[in-house]
């Protein structure tokens, strides 16, 4: 009628539409993330792959500020792991190795006296220093490691068990209705 292909006028509708889906598709994923506060700007996450500090969050994007200097522009619809390393306490985890040859007990009280020590002088430790963990490496033939595992973890349970050293508590983890 007026010269125009209806074909070309359905493939152009086509790619607008492709392109309004993708893009409130990123809206809609922004919103949730800022709506539920998975994120604020000044928090220490890892996105996928991204660990760094959020410099900002909008709703089709959020920038991430890797340790080296590197911004990482991350659109939200592909923002499918998010881990945010700045809410709640955290613990700090330390591995001393030393020798089976050392006296054990000289050394765990020397270790006990170090952690009461860090306890009582510094006011960023929330629960004290109250349990310390034992870790048994034993070489084994491949596949077989798990299974290794599994026994040393039982006869070390029954073997403490029978002399009276207790496991600690594991804490009670209850989640706040919002």
């Amino acid at each position: 009628m007026l010269g125009i292909d209806a074909t070309a006028i359905g493939i152009i509708g086509l790619a607008v539409g492709f392109g309004a889906q993708g893009l409130v598709s990123v809206l809609v994923s922004g919103f949730f993330i800022l709506l539920e506060k998975q994120l604020d700007v000044g928090e220490l996450v890892t996105v996928g792959e991204f660990p760094g500090t959020v410099e900002k969050a909008g709703l089709r994007t959020t920038q991430i500020r890797a340790a080296d200097g590197t911004l990482h522009f991350i659109l939200n619809r592909e923002i499918t792991q998010l881990s945010n390393h700045s809410r709640g306490e955290m613990q700090a985890l330390v591995d001393i190795d030393i020798s089976v040859n050392n006296d054990l007990p000289r050394t765990l009280e020397i270790l006990q006296q170090v952690c009461e020590r860090i306890a009582s002088k510094n006011e960023s430790i929330t629960d004290g220093l109250n349990t310390i963990t034992i870790r048994i490496i034993a070489k084994t033939k491949n596949m077989e490691q798990w299974g290794m595992e599994r026994l040393i973890r039982q006869e070390a349970k029954v073997t403490l068990d029978e002399n009276g050293i207790p496991f600690p508590q594991a804490p009670l983890m209850i989640e706040k209705e919002s």
